[in-house]
């Protein structure tokens, strides 16, 4: 099970509209910073102790929206607002409020209080409770739930179109908590977010969250539990960048794979918390290749994941060689695994510095044994692991319970996993 490193590039809010947005990636980023675009719209590097400790000061709303407010519901708010406005929602429950977002430069976000955005038997175009199809768009702090249409695959977002970065949300009870099209110019980031309690609704797949065929998907911070038949994360991206999140299905989780990539593509999977239980719907935590390749680039690189399977047997990592002709790098690297199962090296790629490790010498990170003990003899076993396409894969940040992460400043004591 291999994951590698990448460094999410946010850009805080300023004063000018244009400056809040997030730059698209590079194809070869520099994970230990950010690039930010300045006030003055120039873009800079930021180095990573810089970001973890500097907050810029949100930006004024130019639409405020909420009961006793000029504009009163979500409806009216995305029919009204201009390209480059920040909109901000006032606490409360916006039932059956469904919306379409089609602005450029747009940041959507609640203000103290998450707000909640409850379907209520409501949805936009008969896809989910907001559907978002502008350019860059920013949404922040809202809590999406209860999202149902007709076809069983309502969205709490509905990403169709532009660059979306999500940020600080919450997904609860909806058919698929974010659904994507499939156009390779889309760009997606989800950070500091949650995700949650898929619908039990017998032979129908809801998965927390599901990437189409898009160009770049990154997910970073985030914590997922509570699947039920569907997946925690299932991405058919070009390129999948997975980083410091807790997708741990939980005791009364019922999900099929906790991890999917079943086009394949360029996927990076770096200090990870991956956990599936004992009731879940499919024996494999991690699955690679299922439909064969979608994209010409295919590459996994698992590195510094903490791996648990809580079920009696089956695979921590499973890839469909057979169907990539050209083979498939895999590098799998400096991960520790907890429980039974099949961790098979790769037909073409690395493996070092794996380990197992007993839930009695780990301690408890949410409710599950994740980080080992400081007189782990664990400690300092491994070596650095590298980097690969111009990227190095040191993890520079771990996972935070219960959402976000924190920077790492390591040591000569690397351990393997995704808890330093």
């Amino acid at each position: 099970m291999l994951r590698a490193v990448f460094f999410v590039i946010a850009g805080l809010a300023g004063a000018p509209a244009l400056a809040q947005f997030t730059e698209s990636l590079p194809p070869s980023p520099d994970y230990r910073g950010e690039i930010r675009r300045g006030l003055d719209g120039q873009l800079r590097a930021v180095p990573a102790a810089e970001t973890a400790r500097k907050v810029e000061p949100a930006a004024t709303a130019t639409m405020v929206v909420g009961p006793g407010e000029r504009i009163a519901t979500i409806g009216e708010a995305a029919r009204l607002a201009r390209d480059g406005e920040i909109i901000e929602i006032r606490p409360g429950t916006y039932r059956g409020q469904p919306a379409v977002w089609t602005q450029d430069r747009l940041i959507i976000r609640g203000g103290s209080e998450r707000p909640v955005m409850l379907g209520d038997g409501q949805h936009a175009e008969g896809k989910g409770i907001w559907v978002v199809r502008g350019g860059e768009v920013r949404i922040e702090n809202i809590e999406f739930r209860g999202a149902r249409v007709p076809h069983f695959n309502g969205a709490g977002i509905r990403f169709e179109r532009g660059h979306l970065t999500v940020r600080g949300c919450r997904f609860v009870d909806n058919e698929m908590g974010i659904l994507t099209a499939n156009s390779p110019e889309q760009t997606l980031e989800v950070i500091d977010s949650e995700f949650g309690e898929a619908p039990h609704h017998p032979g129908d797949l809801h998965h927390l969250l599901y990437v189409g065929g898009i160009g770049k998907f990154v997910l970073r911070g985030s914590r997922f539990s509570g699947g039920y038949l569907g997946h925690l994360v299932k991405s058919r991206a070009r390129e999948s960048h997975v980083l410091y999140n807790m997708l741990v299905d939980g005791k009364d989780g019922k999900a099929s794979y906790e991890l999917e990539f079943p086009n394949g593509g360029l996927v990076f999977v770096l200090g990870n918390a991956i956990g599936q239980s004992a009731g879940t719907d499919n024996a494999a935590i991690i699955a690679y290749g299922a439909e064969g390749p979608r994209w010409p680039d295919n590459a996994l690189y698992l590195v510094h994941n903490t791996l648990v399977n809580d079920y009696f047997a089956g695979d921590f990592l499973r890839v469909w060689n057979e169907k990539f002709p050209t083979g498939i790098d895999i590098w799998q690297i400096n991960n520790l695994l907890v429980g039974d199962g099949n961790f098979f090296p790769p037909a073409q790629g690395r493996v070092e510095g794996n380990h197992s490790a007993r839930r009695a010498d780990l301690i408890a990170v949410g409710g599950t044994p994740l980080r080992l003990t400081s007189q782990s003899p664990l400690r300092g076993s491994v070596r650095p692991p590298g980097s690969v396409r111009g990227v190095d894969l040191l993890p520079t940040a771990e996972f935070s319970y219960p959402v976000g992460s924190r920077p790492l400043h390591l040591g000569s004591g690397l351990a393997p996993g995704a808890f330093q």
